[in-house]
């Protein structure tokens, strides 16, 4: 779950509770394409449920009816079109699509397993396979995908928690015995079962300071640096990115030991680029929420799939 993964997520906001990206030619991102379009959740939810409601005794629905009904733009629509998000569209005569209700249906669910920053590749895979049963018409496989995807959430949370509780611990302990007898990188890379590379590139990203052998200029890994190692690769494997992780360090050698969660899930104003790992510990809260709404999505289209209704 590397950053290199999460290049395209779009920044968080605290005063906004929803967003959805729509193509414009102004005021583009630095790590986007698409402007950022902001909606009201409330109004946004309010409106929804009057739309479904009407639509649903529609024959036919434009793409700006589905837009509407879910509060997203109308090109969102045809890129999950594009995409294959949407079950196949049946064309007008003259070359407009047909939406049916069975399309607001799925656009509902892919708006919910889409939602938001892009949390990571193992979250968006666990994720996809609920929207795929949902377009081919089988919802009792898309309910039994969505709560594999609930456990996979909060195993992954678990996860994250369990390494912020440790750091925190660690902050804590008495420093290692630093009079044993440094390491080379070769070494250290086996002894933690990591690359050399990843060593270096940890190095220079600032999330650690490795001494070097006067005499040759080589790195010399003494026992506080390999202790501060693993548990740099600890949150690395939890998921936390490693700005998050950087922000983390950086107050830890301030002396500032207390409140270590809240500065691995809070990025610093100057920041302006947020990953959903920069917050990882507020993504997963998310995503869980979120897991138990697409199970609600998913049970009550099996109800009106069963019933008719």
């Amino acid at each position: 779950m590397g950053d290199s993964q999460l290049k395209s997520a779009h920044p968080s906001a605290q005063q906004a509770s929803w967003c959805e990206f729509a193509p414009v030619n102004t005021s583009y991102h630095r790590r986007s394409q698409f402007k950022i379009v902001w909606y009201n959740e409330q109004q946004r939810t309010s409106d929804a449920r009057i739309d479904v409601k009407r639509l649903s005794s529609m024959n036919y629905l434009r793409t700006s009816d589905l837009a509407r009904a879910v509060g997203v733009h109308p090109n969102t629509v045809r890129r999950y079109v594009d995409r294959g998000l949407l079950p196949p569209v049946e064309h007008s005569p003259s070359g407009y699509r047909r939406f049916t209700e069975r399309h607001l249906d799925c656009l509902r669910l892919a708006h919910q397993v889409y939602y938001k920053q892009y949390p990571s590749k193992a979250l968006h895979q666990s994720g996809m396979p609920i929207l795929q049963a949902a377009i081919s018409g089988d919802l009792a496989a898309a309910l039994s995908l969505a709560h594999s995807h609930l456990a996979f959430v909060q195993s992954e949370r678990t996860q994250a928690e369990l390494a912020a509780d440790l750091l925190e611990r660690w902050a804590f302990a008495p420093r290692a015995d630093a009079t044993i007898q440094p390491l080379s990188i070769g070494q250290v890379a086996h002894l933690l079962g990591v690359t050399i590379d990843m060593l270096r590139n940890w190095d220079r990203n600032g999330l650690i300071d490795v001494p070097r052998n006067p005499s040759n200029g080589y790195r010399r890994y003494g026992a506080q640096e390999i202790s501060r190692l693993r548990i740099i690769r600890m949150l690395s494997r939890a998921g936390y990115s490693l700005s998050a992780i950087l922000r983390m360090l950086l107050q830890l050698d301030r002396g500032e030991k207390t409140d270590l969660r809240h500065a691995l899930d809070t990025p610093r104003p100057d920041e302006d680029v947020y990953l959903a790992s920069d917050r990882w510990l507020s993504t997963l809260a998310d995503q869980e929420h979120r897991a138990h709404t697409i199970i609600a999505l998913v049970e009550e289209l099996l109800h009106k799939q069963t019933t008719g209704t």
